[in-house]
């Protein structure tokens, strides 16, 4: 179905602020998760993967964008995989799509209650209420609102980074770093197990069709996936050196026996660093990281459940949302907290389907139907139209985001069945 796409006389907003938007959902997850799962590779491998999967997820979340573009503003992710791959298929992919964002708002929920506890002394399960009703308030208020703190986030993120990475980078131990006392052949084993993590860190695709009814524009909106996840990479390539450079990889058992849980990262992190100064700025950077993607996610989230539900955008309407959005992670973070490895792991697999295998039969079935439309039109000269939105690269770009999508898959199952070596801290 084609859109009728009003005239863009206003200034669009800003890249900016929807670049921001991106990189703040995708760094909570990726700055939190990413160093435990990436010990067993090490430096020079996780930094590898993670540009790989930059890559295809990237070019995953612009193919969205190329079929969103056929339909009305406001359609969401739901509305498109209904239309041109069947109510099964949308059924399932709705599945997938709530249950990545709820058990990422859980993971949230679960780790600020746990930096909280350690900070103020709030009992773990008060403290996740609190911040779930504080902060999820801004994700009910509107969309702008969310752009807006991610941007002052976002400030203050790079403030907080920038000191605590400076004062990092000042311990970083070379041979520390590179691991230059063993041979790094052995470590590239443990790359396979690192790639759903890295696929998490990037998962930003539910937040796709309200950033292209933000911007009512696919080009602008391709602009600023592109600034968000280049940001996130950046950010995770000197998070990950910082990181690797001062805690040694035989300190990541404990770190990974614990679940990978941010706050045992915190406490190992501040046993090698002389400063309490710096730890305290590096803790400061990740509750901020928590806080953007808590927002971030539950954004996307609150959109999509929104459209699913037919909730209208009265204060009542958007109570309703808010309420199926927030309030069941938060119960499930009250009874049964676990590790934070094991919640992106959970969601890696259910990612793959939808931001990469999903996208990709989307993108092919509406270029199909695009063609036998197009040679079904009669040969009459037709006014001169600016070219349609199209991710370059034809079929071998789809083939390529889901063979990625159906390997992170292929490798949960595996690890799920121990036929892949995990590493362990040993």
């Amino acid at each position: 179905m084609d859109s009728t796409k009003p005239a863009m006389t206003a200034k669009p907003p800003s890249l900016i602020g929807g670049a921001c938007i991106i990189a703040c959902i995708c760094v909570g997850a990726g700055m939190l998760g990413l160093p435990a799962a990436g010990a067993g590779v090490w430096t020079i491998g996780a930094l590898m993967a993670l540009v790989f999967t930059m890559f295809i997820m990237t070019t995953s979340g612009c193919l969205l964008l190329e079929v969103l573009k056929d339909y009305p503003y406001r359609s969401s992710f739901s509305s498109i995989t209904k239309d041109l791959l069947g109510k099964e298929v949308n059924f399932f992919n709705n599945l997938m799509i709530y249950f990545v964002g709820g058990i990422l708002l859980y993971a949230y929920i679960t780790s600020s209650g746990l930096i909280l506890n350690e900070y103020f002394g709030i009992a773990p399960q008060l403290a996740s209420i609190f911040f779930v009703f504080i902060f999820s308030g801004l994700v009910w208020h509107s969309t702008k609102m969310v752009d807006r703190i991610s941007i002052v986030l976002m400030l203050f993120m790079i403030i907080t980074f920038s000191f605590g990475t400076v004062g990092l980078w000042f311990n970083v131990n070379l041979s520390t770093l590179l691991d230059t006392a063993h041979l790094k052949f052995e470590y590239a084993q443990y790359v396979w197990v690192f790639f759903p993590i890295t696929l998490t860190a990037f998962g930003y695709h539910h937040s796709v069709s309200t950033l292209r009814d933000y911007y009512r524009e696919e080009r602008l909106a391709q602009k600023a996936i592109m600034g968000g996840t280049i940001i996130a990479l950046f950010t995770y390539t000197v998070w990950l050196m910082s990181i690797y450079g001062n805690l040694p990889r035989v300190n990541f058992g404990p770190i990974i026996s614990e679940g990978g849980n941010i706050d045992t990262l915190l406490i190992s992190l501040k046993s090698v660093l002389a400063e309490e100064r710096l730890s305290n700025v590096i803790s400061a950077f990740s509750a901020a990281a928590i806080l953007s993607s808590f927002l971030g996610v539950g954004l996307g989230v609150f959109d999509f459940l929104a459209d699913l539900f037919q909730f209208d955008t009265t204060s009542k309407g958007r109570t309703k949302t808010w309420a199926v959005t927030f309030i069941p992670p938060l119960i499930f973070s009250l009874l049964f907290p676990f590790g934070f490895l094991a919640a992106i792991g959970y969601a890696a697999s259910a990612a793959a389907i939808w931001a990469c295998i999903v996208p990709a039969l989307l993108a092919r079935k509406s270029r199909l139907k695009k063609a036998i439309s197009n040679n079904q039109e009669d040969n009459e000269e037709q006014p001169q139209q600016v070219k349609p939105y199209q991710v370059p690269g034809g079929e071998l770009v789809l083939i390529g985001v889901f063979i990625y999508g159906v390997g992170i898959i292929v490798i949960n199952v595996l690890v799920m069945f121990e036929a892949l070596p995990v590493f362990d801290g040993v």
